[in-house]
């Protein structure tokens, strides 16, 4: 007898289909991976987040301001006084001499501004090329940042993607309780803006009084305290340093087992606070640790600090610290972001939906059997036998590279129903019309597969463009759809081709010898 490699393919398919999808129908992880439910079949938080944008610009302007006080300072150029002021940073020069030299050395070192002089004043503001790229940046960076936050948290497959020019939407399924939602909402908003921001010691003490605007006079910024609100500080505008020279950040404890946040710097960031704490203008002056404009220390320098490490402390609960951990591990973000739009799908809404897909799924796979058992007699059988195969191995592919399935995933799967067997009915009726033409059952079978294979071939082919596109430019459900019908169509490729042909050949002795193409396809005269 020769070897059936057809049939010996849809056995492996089958089994291949069973093992992994057993996970998400007996629904045990501990089996191996399963598909995630989406948002609207186990319930979860949808947002809208607006970016703001003009916070993104006055943040690139201070990293300006500090990188020039930076590269200055490294030459050894005296600054007298440096200040953001409507869109521009403004920099006083101690002596002409360095006029020159520093014009030089912020053009070479600083890109996408525009550097006006008047004696030893300098003007640096942003060109409208820079303005909109930091705007552009400010969203891409964001559905970065958040989209990383929440795979840190560990939860399952959210979905983060940039809608329009400025908002971004967010989906994360599991979310049932009050107190998730809130973790998640203040995760996502927290800007994580890390700054090391000297203490202005000669007008401290009259912070109290003073207002914001005469503040902004002298080059500094009012900002609260962490702990006690009433309590100000005044600190100089542009910062020693900021978040993007962190490299990480992790929950540790003080001597009194209680959280605090360690973080580590980079070459750069290291190099500066090494250089400010050891400056002896700076010895015995405070220089405050400020995370998303709110002190939460002003340590006095004694000495040097070298190694680029330092921790926030700010009684925080161990879940706090974590969170802060990880939206600063993640980066910061260039803009905070706020909600625009929020909805709580609840729990028992996505149980009614997969309750009703799944009855559209059980109604349309029994319809769909017994049309082919009653049209096509055990050709139809065969069919049907493919058919669940097919779902199987669908089942099976998403649970391996734990796909999310949503409603719309759902919907695919029952259309994948109707063009899988498609595949069968096209190859059913070459096969009874060869028949009727007096042709052998192997013949028939031989050239009503070949003939029919062109005309699925051209049609699923473009069927799976189709979803490409979808799956590559879609989001969230439009993917979810996109994915369960591109892998519907591929498997009954393979079991309406290739296992069902496998079936014909192992019975094609029974068929032969029957004669009965009424009971194998429904055929009623055959010439």
């Amino acid at each position: 007898m020769k070897f059936n490699f057809r049939l010996l393919t849809l056995i492996l398919a089958f089994l291949f289909g069973l093992f992994f999808s057993l996970p998400t129908l007996l629904n045990n992880e501990s089996l191996g991976k399963k598909i995630t439910m989406g948002l609207d079949l186990q319930g979860g938080l949808h947002m809208i987040l607006n970016v703001k944008n003009d916070i993104a610009i006055a943040s690139k302007l201070k990293s300006v301001g500090t990188t020039a006080k930076y590269i200055l300072d490294d030459k050894n150029i005296m600054i007298d006084t440096i200040k953001t002021e409507n869109g521009v940073v403004l920099l006083t020069l101690m002596d002409e001499n360095d006029v020159k030299k520093a014009t030089e050395l912020i053009k070479k070192d600083i890109t996408g501004i525009t550097l006006s002089n008047q004696g030893l004043a300098f003007s640096l503001s942003l060109t409208p090329a820079e303005i909109e790229i930091t705007k552009q940046n400010a969203v891409d960076q964001a559905v970065d940042t958040i989209r990383n936050r929440l795979d840190e948290m560990g939860l399952a497959e959210p979905t983060v993607a940039k809608q329009g020019l400025d908002q971004i939407l967010v989906e994360v399924p599991g979310i049932k309780t009050q107190e998730q939602e809130k973790r998640v909402r203040d995760i996502i908003s927290k800007s994580a803006h890390l700054q090391m921001m000297a203490v202005d010691e000669s007008k401290d003490a009259r912070v109290a009084t003073m207002s914001e605007v005469e503040a902004k006079s002298y080059g500094d910024v009012i900002l609260p305290d962490i702990k006690t609100p009433t309590k100000k500080y005044l600190l100089k505008d542009i910062p020693i340093l900021d978040g993007s020279m962190l490299t990480d950040a992790k929950v540790g404890y003080d001597q009194d087992n209680k959280p605090i946040i360690n973080f580590s710097l980079n070459g750069q960031g290291a190099k500066i606070f090494g250089d400010f704490t050891g400056n002896a203008q700076n010895i015995g002056k405070r220089m405050a640790i400020v995370l998303d404009d709110k002190v939460y220390s002003d340590p006095a320098i004694r000495e040097r600090i070298g190694g680029g490490h330092g921790q926030i402390s700010g009684n925080f609960t161990v879940e706090e610290a974590q969170d802060i951990s990880i939206a600063l591990r993640s980066g910061s973000l260039l803009a905070p972001v706020e909600i625009a739009e929020k909805r709580s799908i609840g729990a028992s809404l996505g149980a009614d939906s997969i309750k009703a897909s799944s009855l559209a799924l059980l109604f349309g796979f029994g319809a769909v059997v017994l049309f082919m058992m009653f049209y096509y007699g055990l050709a139809g059988v065969i069919a049907n036998v493919a058919l669940v195969v097919n779902i199987f191995l669908i089942l099976a592919v998403m649970s391996l590279f734990g796909a999310t399935l949503t409603l719309p995933g759902m919907a695919g799967i029952v259309l994948t129903v109707g063009i899988a067997v498609d595949s069968n009915i096209i190859i059913n009726e070459r096969i009874r019309e060869l028949l009727h033409n007096g042709v052998s059952v192997k013949k028939a079978l031989h050239d009503g597969y070949e003939k029919a294979m062109r005309a699925i071939l051209d049609s699923n082919v473009t069927q799976i463009l189709a979803s490409t596109i979808l799956y590559a430019y879609g989001t969230g459900a439009i993917k979810g759809f996109a994915l369960t019908l591109s892998v519907g169509i591929l498997a009954s490729m393979l079991t309406a081709i290739v296992g069902t042909y496998g079936i014909y050949i192992a019975l094609l002795s029974k068929i032969e010898k029957s004669k009965r193409y009424d009971l194998w396809f429904g055929l009623a005269k055959v010439k």
